[in-house]
């Protein structure tokens, strides 16, 4: 059965957006993001706070977002309210929850809210996300040997792709390039400066192969969406985002012999699930928005969706199609890489922009089907969506 069979009432959609200012906000905490962009989302889809019978809220590595959301907002009798944590997928979750429960009839208006702000004034970027580690028993060993953080552990699955296969750095570069010829169209992206592939190769390694133009930004800021019914968001202000299709995978894998890791994700199981209840294929996809928070995460998400062979991500995006010149509209905001780092609500946000025609500059002309990915942890959780501005037939 599909996402939007049965009664047309419950079809679910997403009718409001709010995002608050991006980048390198400072003297807010994430809980004032948050109900920002909760607010936001409501005036965009012309609904007063009281009409929202259900939230759910996900804190980034800042933390700071807690059930006293309800209390700022003013909420009161919500039918639902939980914190969702699956990283960078957690987005895509949270409007899969929330999808379910307004068909259900269990709510009726869901707010899903991102905030984060890792981001000090005095503090650099990497700082940011390294300050909370701990480290305890036979993990001091991957401590001591630089297995700290994420850049390491995606360097890891990166380097091993391209052992694999052959892919290279300068083909990373142009998923980079790409993405930030999108964000130079995009008022709301953080860096817009025209980059070469020459430009990437010539950036300061991270952590091999990964270098600077590989790597997300790190942001302050909230993202919201609104979910509701298909009939309840015929009146409202926004034109209708439909939910078509969704899935979710978290493959567990582990660090040792005899798994997949770095060659196939969960990218594999999310995707043809989502496209499945959609009704639909790769070919099919007008735009595809993915998670990037590495060039590499793009590159193995299009191998495991299907829009090329495995092993042949790095020609495929190396070929001329991805950019506004392209044939594959591919991350058109610019991305986590060039925009603005909100976890999984970065690609779904521009995703229900191009699904509204309201993408300015940048808007893509064929918009009928937008696939949306997550992805959390060091490639252990994912999320996809399938959006749509018009219902299933």
């Amino acid at each position: 059965m599909n996402a939007t069979s049965g009664a047309g009432s419950r079809r679910p959609v997403i009718a409001g957006l709010g995002l608050t200012e991006m980048g390198k906000v400072y003297g807010r905490s994430p809980a004032e993001f948050a109900a920002d962009a909760v607010r936001r989302a409501a005036q965009d889809a012309g609904l007063r706070l009281s009409d929202i019978d259900g939230l759910l809220f996900s804190n980034g590595v800042g933390g700071g977002v807690g059930l006293t959301l309800q209390r700022e907002l003013g909420l009161r009798d919500l039918r639902m309210l939980s914190e969702v944590q699956a990283y960078g997928s957690t987005a895509g979750a949270m409007v899969q929850y929330a999808s379910m429960a307004v068909q259900s009839g269990m709510v009726d208006t869901v707010a899903c809210v991102f905030a984060d702000a890792p981001l000090r004034e005095k503090g650099s970027a990497g700082a940011a996300y390294s300050s909370g580690l701990k480290f305890t028993g036979w993990q001091l060993l991957d401590f001591a040997s630089g297995l700290a953080g994420a850049n390491p552990m995606y360097a890891l699955a990166a380097r091993r792709h391209m052992d694999t296969y052959g892919t290279t750095s300068e083909q990373f570069a142009h998923i980079a390039v790409a993405q930030r010829a999108w964000a130079a169209k995009n008022p709301l992206a953080q860096m817009r400066e025209p980059i070469t592939v020459e430009d990437h190769q010539n950036s300061r390694m991270i952590s091999d192969p990964f270098r600077l133009l590989d790597c997300c930004l790190v942001s302050n800021g909230g993202a919201a969406v609104i979910v509701t019914s298909a009939d309840r968001a015929a009146d409202l202000r926004q034109p209708a985002v439909h939910v078509l299709g969704w899935g979710q995978a978290h493959p567990g894998y582990e660090m040792g012999r005899g798994n997949d890791f770095g060659l196939v994700s969960g990218a594999a199981t999310a995707g043809p699930a989502a496209m499945k209840m959609a009704g639909v294929g790769p070919a099919d996809i007008d735009i595809a928005e993915i998670y990037d928070c590495y060039t590499y995460t793009v590159l193995i998400t299009l191998e495991d969706y299907g829009f090329c062979a495995k092993g042949e991500g790095g020609a495929f995006v190396s070929s001329g199609v991805l950019g506004p010149e392209g044939s594959f509209p591919l991350n058109t905001g610019g991305g986590e890489l060039s925009s603005y780092y909100m976890w999984g609500m970065t690609p779904l946000s521009e995703a229900v922009i191009q699904a509204r025609g309201q993408g300015g500059e940048r808007q893509v002309a064929r918009h009928d089907l937008v696939l949306v990915s997550g992805n959390g942890g060091v490639l252990d959780h994912h999320s996809t969506l399938v959006l749509s501005p018009h219902p299933h037939s």
